[in-house]
């Protein structure tokens, strides 16, 4: 009798001990994947808040005013180059643009500074050169301007919320 008491208390033991480490490894497992799931997304780096510059850029290329547009926020606000009309609404944007690209513009950034300043949001400022090229007699003009991209990113896509852009001055 003896041994079978101790028997059946090692096949207890074991049976609890078996439990605990499986109800461990899948509570353990549990948390890996809540925690990959739930851990925080980094930050972008400051060269892929830069590349939306060229993403920008290739809007531009495509003459498509709606398409630029599209890469604002609907409450962006656009403080253009060539017009003293502050844009706050898509419409406006879209006008904005569909003047803007008349003169086949292609800009090229002089400088840049990049701040990330979390996973949402980063801003992209400095200088930029346009070529523009006159639609009537095919002239081009080189326009120097400064600017702030101000970007958010909404619903997992970065668009610009704010964006001022200004001639250099003379000098």
């Amino acid at each position: 009798m003896e041994f079978t008491v101790n028997r059946t208390t090692r096949t207890r033991a074991s049976v609890i001990t078996a439990t605990a480490l499986v109800a461990a490894a899948t509570l353990t497992a549990g948390v890996g994947v809540a925690g990959a799931k739930d851990a925080p997304k980094p930050k972008a780096t400051k060269a892929q808040i830069a590349s939306l510059f060229d993403r920008w850029n290739d809007a531009l290329r495509t003459g498509d005013a709606e398409k630029v547009a599209g890469l604002y926020a609907k409450d962006a606000v656009l403080l253009p180059t060539v017009s003293n009309r502050i844009r706050t609404d898509h419409a406006g944007i879209v006008d904005y643009f569909e003047h803007f690209l008349q003169n086949k513009p292609v800009g090229k950034k002089i400088e840049s500074i990049v701040n990330v300043l979390d996973r949402n949001s980063a801003i992209d400022t400095g200088l930029y050169e346009f070529t523009l090229t006159d639609p009537k007699t095919g002239a081009k003009k080189f326009v120097k301007a400064r600017y702030t991209y101000e970007y958010e990113k909404r619903d997992g896509v970065w668009l610009i919320v704010n964006h001022h852009s200004s001639m250099l001055p003379e000098g």
